[in-house]
Order: C-alpha cells, then sequence, then structure tokens
C-alpha cells in the first residue's frame, strides 16, 4: 500500500490519469466507474491508480471522518460482481490533523478490458470516459500479451537463492551465449537471467521456469514437481509393489538421473536364437522411446497440479502418465500433427540442454522406435482434459524366440547393444555422407533414413559440415 508522504506528494500533484480526488461519500457508480478505469490502465503505464476520497479538487484535505461502515463500503466493491474481471485493490485510512482520507489503490488488470455493469471505463487524462470500439480492441490486444504461461510466471515466495546460482553460471549461461558476448556482459544475475526469463524484475523474484529448471529445492514451491516410479508385480495396480522410487529436485539434475535409471533399471535384454550356432540380442524396450516419452511429459505437464509424473511399470507394458491434457491447439482430432506448449520457457532450456529438439516428432519417433524393435504400437490416451495418459507395451518374449515378431529394420549381423541414434552419434565421431551412415545402421533407403534419424538429431548431437548448403553432394555429418 502507499506511503503516507506519497499520499501527500498525490494530494499537491494536479489530478492525472493515475489521481481522482472527491469529497463525495454517496456516489457509489462514481467510484466504482474510477476503480474500473484505474485497472484498464489505458496508457499503459502499468503503474498503480490512486482514488482519493476525502479531498478537494485543489489539493486540500476536506476534514471528512473515514468510519468503518465507509472503508467496509469502498472495500466491498472489489468483490460485489459488478466489475469483472475483479479488480486487484487494496482500501485504507490515513488520518491527519486537517482530517482523514480513505484511498483506494487500484493495480493494472492482466486481463483488460475490465468492465463495470457491462462498460469499459478509462481514464483519458484527468478525465473519465466510456471507452471507444478502437480502444477496447486495443485493451483486449493487450490482454494477449499479458497472458502469460506459468512458467513465467513469478515465484513469488522463492528468492534469487533458491536457484543454483553456480549451475546456471558455469554450465547454463554458456549454452545460451557465446563466450563475447557473456565476456562483455557486465550486468548482474538477475538481469542476466531476467533476460532469459528465469528471473521477474517486477516482483524481484525467479520465475516459475527458473524454479523448475534450476531450482535448489523446486518441490518446496511446486508440491507436484517429481516423478513417482512404481513396479508392480502382475499386469494391474492390484499387485504387490515391488520397487517404488521419487525423482525430486531441478530438471538440470533430474533429467540425467532419470535417463540412468531407465537404462539400469527398466530396460532388460537377452539373448533370442537365430539358428544352431547363431542368436541376437532383444530389448523388452527401446531405450530412446521410453527416454523420449519421460522428456516429453517433464516438458509438457502442469506444474501447477499437485499429481506427480507417474511411470508405473507392470509385467508386459508401461504407462507414463501426467497431470495436463492436450493444450493450446493441439487437439484430440489433430495430435500429434499440431503441438503446442504449456511451458514454453521449459521446453526452450531443455531444448538447450540438449533434452528435447522441439521439432514436433516426439510422437513420431517413439512409433518408430518401438516398430524397429518389436513392440506394438504405443497408445496414446489423450481424450481426458486433466492428464495425458501413454501404454508401451513390452516386446513379446516368447514370439520373438519362435521367429514371429515384426522384423527389425537393423541387419541381424549388427546386435542392438546400441539405439541407432547412439549408433549415429558414435559413427560421426569422423566426418561421414548420408549414404556411409545409413550403410552402417543396415539401411538401403538413404533418403527415409536422413528423414527419420538423421534429421532430429541436427543441431543437438549431429552437425552438418556444410551447413550453408545442406543438400550439396559434399555434405557430412559430424557429431557436436
Amino acid at each position: 500500500m502507499i506511503a503516507k508522504e506519497d499520499i501527500m506528494e498525490l494530494l499537491r500533484s494536479t489530478e492525472s490519469y493515475r489521481v481522482e480526488r472527491t469529497v463525495s461519500t454517496g456516489n457509489m457508480d462514481k467510484f466504482c466507474e474510477a476503480i474500473c478505469a484505474f485497472a484498464n490502465d489505458m496508457p499503459g503505464s502499468r503503474q498503480n491508480g490512486y482514488l482519493i476520497i476525502g479531498a478537494k479538487d485543489d489539493g486540500s484535505i476536506a476534514g471528512m471522518k473515514v468510519d468503518d461502515a465507509l472503508l467496509k463500503k469502498i472495500a466491498g466493491i472489489r468483490s460485489d460482481g459488478n466489475i469483472l474481471p475483479l479488480p486487484t485493490m487494496s482500501v485504507e485510512r490515513f488520518s491527519f490533523p486537517e482530517g482523514d482520507l480513505l484511498v483506494a489503490e487500484v493495480r493494472p488488470s492482466d486481463l483488460p478490458p475490465v468492465r463495470y455493469r457491462g462498460r469499459v471505463f478509462i481514464r483519458v487524462g484527468p478525465r473519465r470516459d466510456i471507452a471507444t470500439e478502437a480502444e477496447e480492441r486495443i485493451l483486449a490486444e493487450r490482454r494477449c500479451s499479458f497472458m502469460a504461461t506459468f512458467d513465467a510466471t513469478p515465484c513469488l515466495n522463492a528468492k534469487l537463492e533458491d536457484l543454483d546460482i553456480d549451475y546456471i553460471e558455469s554450465k547454463y549461461l554458456p549454452m545460451v551465449f557465446d563466450e563475447e558476448t557473456l565476456a562483455t556482459d557486465n550486468r548482474d544475475i538477475k538481469e542476466q537471467l531476467a533476460s532469459i526469463h528465469l528471473y521477474d524484475r517486477d516482483n524481484d523474484c525467479p520465475t516459475c521456469a527458473g524454479i523448475i529448471l534450476f531450482g535448489v529445492n523446486p518441490k518446496y514451491f511446486l508440491l507436484g514437481d517429481y516423478v513417482q516410479f512404481v513396479r508392480f508385480a502382475g499386469k494391474d495396480k492390484g499387485g504387490d509393489i515391488l520397487n517404488e522410487r521419487q525423482f525430486a529436485g531441478p530438471l538440470y539434475k533430474m533429467l540425467p538421473t532419470l535417463e540412468s535409471f531407465v537404462k539400469d533399471a527398466i530396460i532388460t535384454q537377452r539373448p533370442v536364437p537365430e539358428s544352431l550356432f547363431r542368436e541376437r540380442t532383444v530389448w523388452n524396450y527401446p531405450e530412446g522411446a521410453i527416454r523420449e516419452l519421460l522428456m516429453n511429459a517433464c516438458m509438457h505437464r502442469d506444474y501447477q497440479a499437485n499429481m506427480p509424473i507417474r511411470l508405473y511399470q507392470f509385467d508386459d507394458y508401461i504407462e507414463v502418465m501426467n497431470a495436463g491434457g492436450l493444450y493450446g491447439e493441439a487437439r484430440p482430432e489433430n495430435f500429434p500433427s499440431v503441438n503446442d506448449y504449456r511451458n514454453p520457457l521449459v521446453a526452450e532450456a531443455m531444448r538447450v540442454m540438449k533434452y528435447v529438439n522441439k521439432f514436433n516428432r516426439g510422437v513420431t519417433r517413439v512409433q518408430e522406435m518401438l516398430k524397429d524393435n518389436g513392440n506394438p504400437p504405443a497408445e496414446f490416451d489423450v481424450n481426458t482434459i486433466t492428464a495425458f495418459r501413454v501404454n508401451v507395451h513390452a516386446t513379446n518374449q516368447s514370439d520373438l524366440s519362435k521367429g514371429t515378431s515384426q522384423p527389425l529394420s537393423q541387419p541381424l549381423s549388427q546386435p542392438l547393444s546400441q539405439s541407432i541414434e547412439e549408433k549415429i552419434v558414435e559413427f560421426c565421431k569422423e566426418p561421414r555422407t548420408g549414404a556411409e551412415i545409413a550403410a552402417y545402421c543396415g539401411f538401403k533407403d538413404v533418403k527415409n533414413f536422413r528423414e527419420r534419424y538423421l534429421t532430429p538429431l541436427l543441431g543437438t548431437r549431429i552437425r552438418m559440415t556444410i551447413p550453408d548448403k545442406p543438400t550439396s553432394r559434399f555434405q557430412k555429418y559430424k557429431k557436436i
């Protein structure tokens, strides 16, 4: 709330778009219109407006007495339902030797236009008036610009020390900015973080994205920010619990831990006879597919929900479930062709840290990897509004041993001890052509191989040797 000395400064100033003075105490319409106009903040100053009751036009104090009844009456304007969306305001009584003042401090709304009984009031200089159609359109457009995603909102209870500043400065910022830019950047750490939307200047606190990505203890602020793993005996949740773990912490720490856990605790392999003297290795799940689903769950989940990401493993399938259904432009009828980001700041940071590529190929890649490994297609449940669920079924080990599974895309001479992605990266330690890489991985159709496997890795794990000419016949690929 404004300080007493600042009230005196407002009284000495002329009436403007931020200040309205009155000695009337009975004209409620006038008060409501003033509050509505301050909330709309037509000049776009983002500064609070002040309705001062008990002051004359010349700024002198009228000598009135503000009782509790009047205080409650003005405070009740906020929630009586006549002004919508509800204004953010506070009401206070100030006592001076000359008399009392009642001051209503109104914050500019993030959801304009604000209406009082269906009409939009604005301030044009010191004058209050009804907005024109053009002015209403300006306010409506401003509303769209104010509607930040949850990860961009301030985490009001957090402080700078709730972020792992050492990691951000030593590891993350060098991923975002080049060395020369960092060397000449003399701003303090708050300004640097604010420039990449990890810190909120207005509220002097980290954003929710900052806490999710680099918080010392994100779960303290966001109770559902963790991954719950449960291994059930049998094929449903009625079986005994064989193993249970929770993965919590900032994403920069949690994501590599999840990757290792999937590789070591979930993915299993076994030899399957091919002939009397030959066998091949078969995996229950392709590691890359499970990794992709978990990365997407962490990127797209609704962090306002208290439900954790659920990674449930049964005898013959895995269930991944996270809070928040399809978001934005994504709909059941256009999934997975159309994608949208519930947490764009989190998604961009995960791309910078090379956990995702944001090419909108995640679901397609998962299905391709499952097919290559001999698994049935993943089953996506996208019709639930509040959750997103996918089931991944294991390979049928008995069918594989009889040779009745789907054919693998790789030749039998190359065991599946590495995913195709890892094979490509390992092979590209030296520059290789697309044809060389495809042949090494056992593919004959170079064009299809490039679209399915090479392109998603560009910029994250491999690079072109001639980036300015992507279609050059001399083009090669090399590990980053």
